[in-house]
């Protein structure tokens, strides 16, 4: 009987020899159009709900369009009447304003009150009221902007709101106020209440971001007689930087497209004195039927804000290869 060589029945088996196995690149690339099958369902519905929309919104800022007849090809008028829109440029200037309201001072109270409550209170009391005390502060942005807007009309209605009433009670009548409707005063309720709504969110933010640091740093730092604001200023501001640079460019981007408290608290009024771009270029879009400068003013917000986020990565960037050079 004649002997069948090893390889032979081997391959019988059904096992197949190197020669016959597919080459590596073939399996990877086999993987890689495996994966990219996960990621279609993400295009389709970033393609769907922004990228087509924003090419239809920067076509129609070149148009006249009222959203019934067919938009018009008008070139650069609307831009043109744009640069000359005082209440555009109102717009914008509230909208610093509420920057101030919505970054500077919740993220420099934020970053104090998260270094408080990490380095202070959570040693004296315990995380647990630590926690407490970070889950109250960010109970506003839990709350419907919308619902909160409501109940802050609710405390300063100008005949029988809270906050009047309060005045009355301990003899401060004289203070009491139309606070949403008087233009000397709308804006800087406004910029109260979005202080009260954002301060929450960097508090937690720097919390998570100083659950990283090593306590020894701050014992070693207070026995070589550091004072908590210098533990503050040289550990915790160091390190927790690229969290800084987040809740500042996320809370600059929600200020300029604030519109519910808006909405909801003043209509942009009394006069133009809390308008913003988002709100202006709704009350265009719906209220004037001027489709085509509402979609203008969107744009232009919208180039706003790219070059505002262009500007902090550059800079937190930057602020990363220094620290690297060190």
């Amino acid at each position: 009987m004649a002997t069948v060589p090893p390889e032979t029945r081997t391959r019988g088996l059904g096992s197949a020899s190197p020669e016959d196995a597919p080459p590596v690149s073939v399996r990877g690339s086999r993987r890689s159009a495996g994966y990219w099958l996960y990621l279609i369902p993400g295009f389709v519905l970033i393609t769907v709900i922004v990228v087509i929309p924003l090419i239809w919104n920067i076509y129609l800022s070149f148009t006249s369009y009222r959203g019934i007849r067919p938009p018009e090809w008008i070139g650069l008028e609307n831009w043109v009447e744009l640069m000359g829109d005082e209440k555009f440029w109102t717009s914008f200037g509230n909208s610093v304003a509420l920057i101030i309201a919505m970054v500077v001072i919740p993220t420099l109270v934020g970053l104090v009150l998260a270094a408080m409550l990490f380095d202070l209170v959570g040693k004296k009391f315990g995380g647990k009221v630590a926690s407490f005390l970070r889950a109250t502060y960010y109970l506003p942005q839990i709350l419907p902007v919308v619902v909160g807007a409501i109940v802050i009309g609710w405390i300063l209605r100008p005949d029988n709101g809270a906050l009047n009433e309060i005045l009355r009670n301990i003899g401060l009548g004289a203070l009491a106020h139309n606070w949403l409707g008087s233009p000397d005063t709308a804006l800087a309720s406004i910029m109260v209440v979005m202080v009260w709504i954002q301060l929450g969110y960097p508090v937690v933010i720097f919390m998570a971001a100083l659950s990283r640091v090593d306590p020894e740093l701050y014992e070693a730092a207070e026995l070589d007689g550091a004072n908590w604001f210098q533990r503050f200023r040289s550990i915790t501001v160091s390190i927790i930087r690229p969290e800084i640079f987040v809740v500042v460019l996320t809370s600059t981007i929600a200020a300029l497209k604030v519109f519910g408290p808006i909405y909801t608290l003043t209509r942009g009024g009394p006069g133009d004195s809390t308008i913003v771009p988002s709100y202006y270029s709704y009350s265009e879009f719906f209220q004037s039927q001027q489709v085509g400068y509402g979609a203008t003013i969107a744009t232009a917000l919208t180039i706003v804000i790219v070059i505002v986020s262009v500007f902090f990565i550059k800079a937190q960037n930057r602020a990363e290869e220094a620290e690297g050079t060190r």
